[in-house]
């Protein structure tokens, strides 16, 4: 139930979502993409997917999503859901079986700022590689990673706890994950390193039946970041 190859411009708008189905519109190295894909397995939500070509979008999908962006969700019912946190909370909140988000209203705001935080330390992931191939001096912005992520260990170290919210995986573990999957193909998984807890953290992840699902090895990872540092993403990597 799913179309692998991206759809481009000029390309025929999808008929209607299956009843008893959800449709998730992905890129299959898009991590916030990602985030959304980790929720549907994580729940066993029954989902197909349609990956969209990022450069060339389709106009039936901005229709849909007017930024163009993955993921976006739609229903049988013809409702579009788009922006990963969203289309996560709303996943969690339809599908009550599993929650991944805590039911007290503090545990929850408490996972919305940690993601808030989160949220600041991604750009870091795309300007290290890019300032670097430029052939720019990185050493800053690598030393302010690397304090993002001993803040990060620290939290687990203060929290006692095997992951972000608990001893068990949940929503913030989920929408941080596609960013550690990628280390390698950033060129930042050295940082890593001298943060045990974190470190102990992606390996935890790895063992994940929803992150084995939906995870690419990191040699793909590679392979398709370097199309895109190289301005011409290869959405299709692999196929």
């Amino acid at each position: 139930m799913s179309a692998e190859k991206c759809l481009a411009k000029g390309s025929a708008a999808p008929g209607p979502v299956p009843k008893d189905y959800i449709r998730v519109y992905s890129m299959r190295f898009c991590p916030f993409a990602q985030r959304a894909r980790l929720v549907l397995k994580a729940k066993g939500i029954k989902y197909e997917t349609i990956n969209v070509h990022l450069k060339e979008k389709p106009d039936w999908y901005l229709k849909k999503n007017p930024f163009g962006l993955v993921p976006a969700l739609e229903t049988p019912a013809g409702e579009v859901i788009y922006e990963s946190a969203i289309t996560c909370e709303y996943l969690d909140e339809v599908y009550p079986e599993k929650k991944l988000l805590p039911s007290s209203p503090f545990a929850k705001a408490q996972q919305k700022m940690m993601l808030e935080h989160f949220s600041k330390v991604i750009p870091y992931f795309y300007k290290i590689p890019m300032d670097r191939k430029k052939g720019e001096d990185v050493s800053g912005l690598e030393a302010e990673l690397k304090e993002k992520f001993a803040k990060l260990n620290e939290d687990l170290v203060n929290k006692k706890t095997k992951f972000f919210g608990g001893d068990s995986i949940t929503m913030i573990d989920y929408m941080m994950w596609p960013w550690f999957e990628r280390v390698e193909a950033y060129q930042v998984k050295q940082f890593l390193d001298g943060n045990p807890e974190l470190k102990k953290w992606t390996e935890l992840m790895l063992q994940d039946s929803a992150v084995k699902a939906t995870m690419f090895s990191p040699d793909a990872h590679k392979a398709f970041f370097k199309t895109f540092l190289d301005g011409n993403p290869d959405f299709d990597y692999g196929l």
